[in-house]
Formats: C-alpha cells, structure tokens, sequence
C-alpha cells in the first residue's frame, strides 16, 4: 500500500479520532452526496475525492478494521499486512510473541506446526465492503434496481496478483524455503520448546519480489471504484441493509472475493410514515363531511382509493385499509394502511357563513354533543 500521498482517514471524514460510529457514518454520507460522481460527471477530481470517502469510511465503519488502523496506521489495513511477521525473541515471556503465540509452541508438541502454515498461507477469504444507497420510499415498498458505486480491493490485471513486474515472478524465500514460516526452539521453565513464527524475512509469503509490479507495487492488489446494477428487495426500512454476495474485495491465495454489504437511506414521504409493515396518514376532511358522513378520496401506495366516512365522524379517529401497507421482506403479503381523520376547522369565513354557523350551533342540542356534555357535568361536580 503506498501511503506516501494518503491522508488521515479521519480528517478525510473531517472527525476526531474518538468520534462515535454514527458521527462517522453522518459525515460519510454527507461528503459521499457532495462528490458522488453522479453529481459531478466528468469532474476526476471529485471521482478520486468519492474514492478516498469510501475507503476511509470502508475502515473506519468496521470495527475490526478501525482498531488495527488506530494501531498500526496505514499497514494495519494493508490486504497483506500481518501483524506477527517479524516477531522475534525477547526476555521472559515475550520472548514468545506474547501468550497468544504459546498455542503454536504447544501445537508443535502436537503436530500443529504444519497446520498453522497451511491456514496462513491458504486460501482467504476477501474483506466485505461497505456502501450506503439513497431511495425513495415506494422505491422501499416495492423495490426497484439502482446503480451502486463503491470502491473495493481488486486482482491486479497487470501483475495477475503475483505482485512481480511483468516478465518475472516471485522468487523462492530462500531464508524459509517457501513455507512462509521459521522454526525456533528455545528453553522454557527448564524444557526446551519449539515455536513456529512467521519469517522475518518474507514476511510468511513464502516468496520474495525482487522486482514489484509498478501499478500495484508488489502488493499484488489495487483499489478501484466500481459501479454495478443491484436490486434492492421490496420492503426495506430505512437503516436496513443487504447483501451482495462475492463484490468485495478480492480474495488472498485464490480464497473467493469477500461481499458488498449495502446500507438504505429511505427518503421521508410528504404524506406517509411507516411502522414495520404498516404505513400511517393522516387525512384532514371538512367539518361538514365529519359531521354528515362522506365518501372520501384517500391516498395509498397504489393510488387513491374511496372510502366511506361515517355521520359524526370525530377528530382522532383512525379506520384501516387492508393489504395498503408495505410488502414483508421475502414475501408478498403486505401490511396495512392507518388513516387518522383530521376535522379541519374552517378560517377566514364571510360574515354570511359566520352568521350561519351562529344559527346552527345554537340548533344543537347537548345530546348531539355528547363530549362537551359530559366534560361540563363533570366540571359542575
């Protein structure tokens, strides 16, 4: 990874170093919406802007992959990067790489050795990339195919992957013969102990490239943006996320690529919300139509539909439009639709009307007002 021209991942998200996961997920999408190439067609400089967002945000999201970059920078996240190689021999207990190393000594005992240096150097899988989509919510309802750009660790296609520079190839480690690993023995509370450790030398590749590739700089890897066609399954909520299977990162050693892992942001709805499977409105209606009953034009996920209020309908009250709700992930029952009326008290009248309301509310009886006679009998004691 060459780190001579890359900046901090954090100021790149313009946070602070202890800024909490959803601080780092807000900036992302905020500098992610600014520079999306989308948004600047043709314009490089906000293409390689959009390229540095995500790999800082493909870091800093993960945990496992935040904590090695607080710890060793830039190489913590490097594909090849291995936090034992060099390990080498000290005083007391750490002359053993720590406690966590004693599990290879004793797996020697055991025949572990081999083993242990068949995993380090078979197949890995590829690192999961994270990536965040903006939809609309009948877009959410009923799923739709957007296009999704993201940046990802891919093969070299100069190089292959072998990271040697076209016309050569890795060479042999000649310090561990091409097993990627050194064995040493030491005494230990009186036995003597054998331990298996990466090698200093290669670094537990097994081979050494004496002449790097100069597009992936012996890493074998490089890092691209790619755009591709994803369908995004019917009945997604805001914050959810799915799953892509084999458009990660590529894998190590021939292990397959890892998954594109992608985040929904659902755009709020002027008229509708949403609870689980069921969406909610609210409708206002005139005082007469409370008050005498109506057929009433209310709108869904499909379009209006007719409904019949009934006589003396009251402020507050919610009736349910079965299957107008959202479609359950995976299947295609539905939930349903809540609308709340909402009796609007008319403003701005002519004297005229005032007049005529004057005479209608003096027409009533108490008994057709049940609410306001019971809260002044209550109110008389």
């Amino acid at each position: 990874m060459d780190t001579q021209n890359k900046r901090d991942y954090y100021e790149v998200l313009g946070v602070e170093k202890n800024a909490s996961a959803e601080e780092i997920k807000k900036s992302y999408r905020k500098l992610a919406m600014k520079y999306h190439p989308d948004r600047n067609p043709g314009d490089k400089s906000a293409e390689e802007k959009f390229k540095e967002i995500n790999e800082a945000y493909e870091v800093l999201s993960t945990p496992e992959k935040k904590s090695l970059y607080d710890q060793y920078g830039f190489a913590g996240v490097d594909p090849n990067f291995n936090p034992n190689a060099g390990a080498g021999f000290g005083g007391g207990f750490g002359g053993f790489g720590g406690f966590g190393d004693l599990g290879d000594i004793f797996g020697d005992f055991f025949g572990g050795g081999a083993s242990s240096s068949a995993r380090r150097n078979g197949p890995a899988k590829g690192q999961n990339v994270v990536s965040e989509i903006e939809i609309s919510f009948e877009d959410a309802a009923f799923g739709c195919e957007r296009e999704i750009t993201y940046s990802r660790i891919e093969t070299c296609n100069t190089c292959h992957g072998t990271g040697a520079k076209e016309g050569s190839r890795p060479e042999t480690c000649s310090y561990c013969g091409g097993r990627g690993t050194v064995r040493t023995q030491q005494n230990f509370m009186g036995m003597t102990m054998q331990s298996t450790q990466p090698c200093p030398k290669c670094g537990g590749a097994g081979t050494i490239i004496k002449d790097p590739c100069t597009v992936c700089k012996g890493k074998g890897k490089v890092r691209r943006t790619k755009t591709i066609k994803a369908k995004i399954p019917a009945g997604i909520d805001d914050g959810q996320s799915f799953r892509i299977r084999d458009e990660g990162s590529a894998g190590s050693n021939g292990g397959p690529n890892g998954d594109l892992l992608v985040t929904v942001t659902v755009r709020k709805h002027p008229i509708f919300t949403r609870d689980g499977a069921n969406v909610l409105c609210q409708m206002p209606v005139s005082f007469s139509q409370a008050a005498l009953g109506a057929s009433i034009e209310v709108p869904t996920l499909d379009g209006k539909v007719r409904y019949q209020i009934p006589e003396g309908t009251q402020t507050g009250t919610t009736f349910r439009l079965r299957g107008k709700g959202i479609p359950y992930v995976g299947y295609k029952t539905r939930g349903d639709q809540f609308v709340t009326v909402v009796v609007e008290t008319p403003t701005k009248l002519t004297r005229e009307q005032k007049e005529l309301l004057k005479k209608l509310e003096s027409s009533i009886s108490d008994e057709a007002q049940p609410k306001r006679k019971s809260f002044f009998d209550k109110l008389m004691g």
